[in-house]
């Protein structure tokens, strides 16, 4: 049975991590091939992207840059919060519906480089995807050695779902913040653990699992102490960094509800947007009907998607994961399936959850080099080809 000190991913750091890795999983010389991998796999989906674009009219940086959520970004960027689109059916699509550090970023860059708001955010996604796979491998490596950590970085990069890294969305850098914080509670960097999931809580709205890792984290590990008999006060960097976790998240939320005049400010506005969280009734009731109708076969793959992101959570409980990543990921996973609202943009509201790719990550590091390679490179290019469908298509991810 996994002791509780492991799976609060507070212990001291063995010397050496399985498989003969140093014990500075974090050290940028360990990461570069994890890099390089990321980096080849994001290129061949843009590139089939491109190639998809040339035989439909369409070209890859308007797809990339200049549609959907990224024109929202890049419209706060250019002029502040304060846009409200008003639609058929009362729905009433506000602008403080997105977290703002992705467009301080891009109107930063923007402000200094030759680049429009959404080309801005087209580098800061590649810079902060490179920084995701950077932190994805250093966990991966702490845990389960170094092939590991490369497969669990190349798995995460060829996700159905992982253009999405390329755009100028937020996912690379919620997902960076986000793995960086994680990384920073398994080796017991309490303050630089907060500060991170503060700026995860300014990215997205699930940075409310990056704080819900930190705090359960946290209070395992004062409740270890407690039972091992150790008096004094709570370690001071555990308390700062409890305390700084939620900032981002309360500061944005406080912000809205004020700026609305309401307490729940912002869950108005999600409103707006037709979401919220209903405990699933919403995206039950959208595969039942598709299950019923001549759609059945899309029903029974998302009842699959859902069945195996679940056993993918519950194997790597039963193998001992250490709970920060426990936490986040199942409340990534609880908070995306839970919710209502465009249910085609699911898959890419979980893909932060790098946690849930461990196990067949160990799995893939234990083949030959050869067979390990076969598998990530038929996997690439299946999720290359799926992004460009994807994109080309008339909803948003």
């Amino acid at each position: 049975m996994t002791s509780l000190a492991s799976r609060s991913g507070t212990a001291p750091a063995p010397a050496s991590a399985p498989g003969g890795a140093a014990a500075s999983p974090a050290a940028p010389r360990r990461a570069v091939a994890a890099l390089l991998l990321y980096a080849g796999v994001r290129a061949l989906g843009v590139v089939v992207l491109a190639l998809w674009g040339l035989a439909d009219g369409k070209g890859p940086l308007r797809l990339l840059s200049a549609r959907w959520d990224s024109l929202w970004y890049a419209r706060i960027a250019e002029d502040g919060y304060g846009y409200t689109l008003h639609l058929a059916g009362g729905k009433v699509h506000s602008d403080m519906a997105f977290f703002p550090l992705l467009p301080w970023l891009e109107r930063g860059l923007s402000a200094v480089l030759p680049l429009s708001a959404g080309e801005a955010g087209l580098v800061v996604s590649a810079v902060a995807g490179l920084f995701a796979a950077w932190g994805i491998f250093a966990v991966g490596e702490r845990l389960h050695g170094r092939r590991a950590g490369l497969a669990l970085v190349g798995l995460w990069a060829a996700l159905p779902v992982g253009i999405v890294a390329s755009m100028a969305y937020s996912e690379a850098l919620f997902t960076a913040l986000a793995a960086w914080s994680a990384y920073c509670v398994l080796t017991g960097r309490w303050v630089g653990a907060g500060s991170l999931a503060a700026l995860a809580g300014l990215t997205r709205p699930v940075g409310a699992a990056v704080v819900a890792a930190v705090w359960i984290t946290a209070a395992v590990t004062l409740l270890r102490r407690h039972r091992r008999g150790e008096r004094g006060a709570p370690p001071l960097r555990l308390l700062l960094g409890v305390l700084l976790a939620p900032l981002g998240w309360l500061a944005y939320f406080a912000w809205v509800g004020v700026r609305t005049g309401s307490v729940t400010g912002y869950l108005d506005v999600q409103g707006g947007w037709g979401n919220g969280f209903d405990g699933g009734l919403a995206f039950g009731s959208f595969v039942g009907e598709r299950l019923a109708g001549p759609a059945w076969p899309a029903g029974i793959a998302l009842l699959a998607g859902v069945a195996l992101v679940v056993w993918l959570y519950v194997a790597g409980a039963r193998r001992g994961q250490p709970l920060p990543l426990l936490v986040f990921s199942g409340t990534v996973l609880l908070l995306a399936l839970t919710a209502k609202g465009y249910f085609g943009s699911k898959p890419r509201l979980m893909m932060p959850a790098f946690p849930l790719l461990l196990p067949p990550a160990v799995a893939l590091a234990r083949l030959r080099t050869v067979r390990a390679a076969a598998v990530l490179t038929t996997v690439a290019l299946a999720s290359a080809v799926y992004g460009a469908f994807w994109l080309h298509g008339s909803g948003p991810p």
